[in-house]
């Protein structure tokens, strides 16, 4: 067992009220990383507050608990008030602060606060904490605590790290995968879940909107260095003709990913004039994380993504061009 891991399993032992939150904007492995974590510290006799900003995107809305997550912070103030020192707040999935969301300095005072996350760009922030670059996800990091805590894993909790799992390694498709991530998925899959089951509700669950949002995107394709970057985009114009969110674009970037000679997509996302919000996907040697950096972002090398504000689509699509042509060169 490594230091930082023990300096967690330690914290969650010694105390019997946890808080749990996770970055804003909740991906497949933020969210299943949390909601599996809360029913094995439930499962251990803890008191438990599943805390998010905003509610779940309703791609994740199958997951067991999601419906006992809370967004009030008034609520999480009373959770804390009453638990008084005997208090921890574990962060899962959320590479800085600021990615806590609009309460990120409250639920940073809520202390002690320690870390589980596998992001490469993690400053450390808190307490204290366990961060691994290397793994495949958040959820494969929760699975080897709760081995270590001697914890159960009940199915309910099975299934949400397998999710998270699935999302965050590309269903088992990109170079973080390792053989301990299979073995992680084999345990899970021996503990109750059905990986049928979830696959249908994660990539076979589209409503017929969404299904004519990804024609309107995909008409939008753009090939540049000779098709090495792929670059679709998505505007509230196309939202309201197709009656959807943004939300609904979850997955959209991995299309143009697919062509055998794309290195890297990028999809441009009309959040409000002149905001744009950028995502990034690769295979090969280009380190998508590091491009991320640049401009505030962050994730890992084969998924990353960021803002940019002040430009119009087009000027975001030249500004991003320009940074990527000498990486897939």
């Amino acid at each position: 067992m490594s230091n930082p891991e023990l300096a967690v399993v330690e914290a969650i032992r010694a105390k019997g009220h946890i808080l749990l939150a996770t970055h804003f904007n909740p991906d497949g492995d933020a969210l299943g990383s949390l909601l599996g974590m809360a029913e094995i510290l439930e499962g251990m006799g803890k008191k438990v507050f599943r805390y998010l900003e905003e509610p779940a995107p309703p791609i994740y809305r199958f997951l067991p608990g999601c419906g006992q997550a809370q967004t009030e912070i008034d609520k999480v103030r009373e959770f804390v008030e009453r638990a008084g020192d005997d208090f921890l707040t574990l962060c899962l999935d959320c590479g800085d602060a600021q990615r806590l969301g609009r309460h990120s300095a409250e639920l940073i005072g809520f202390g002690p606060l320690m870390v589980i996350d596998h992001h490469p760009g993690n400053d450390g922030f808190g307490d204290g904490g366990w961060i691994d670059h290397y793994r495949s996800s958040t959820a494969e990091m929760v699975y080897d605590l709760a081995m270590v805590l001697g914890a159960d894993v009940p199915t309910k909790a099975a299934e949400c790290l397998y999710a998270a799992i699935n999302t965050d390694t590309g269903s088992f498709r990109y170079g973080s995968t390792s053989s301990h991530t299979f073995a992680v998925a084999g345990e899970l899959v021996r503990r109750g879940v059905d990986p049928a089951r979830v696959g249908n509700n994660l990539y076979d669950n589209y409503t017929l909107g969404r299904l004519r949002l990804m024609q309107e995107v995909l008409a939008t394709l753009e090939m540049h260095e000779r098709d090495r970057i792929a670059v679709i985009r998505v505007t509230q114009k196309m939202l309201e003709r197709t009656f959807t969110t943004m939300v609904d674009t979850e997955y959209f970037v991995n299309l143009p990913r697919a062509v055998s000679s794309v290195r890297v997509a990028v999809f441009l996302k009309e959040v409000a004039p002149l905001h744009i919000s950028v995502s990034l996907r690769a295979k090969g040697k280009c380190d998508v994380s590091l491009i991320a950096a640049r401009f505030g972002g962050g994730g890992h090398r084969n998924a990353s993504g960021f803002t940019i504000k002040g430009q119009s689509m087009e000027e975001a699509r030249d500004t991003l061009l320009n940074v990527l042509r000498p990486e897939v060169q």
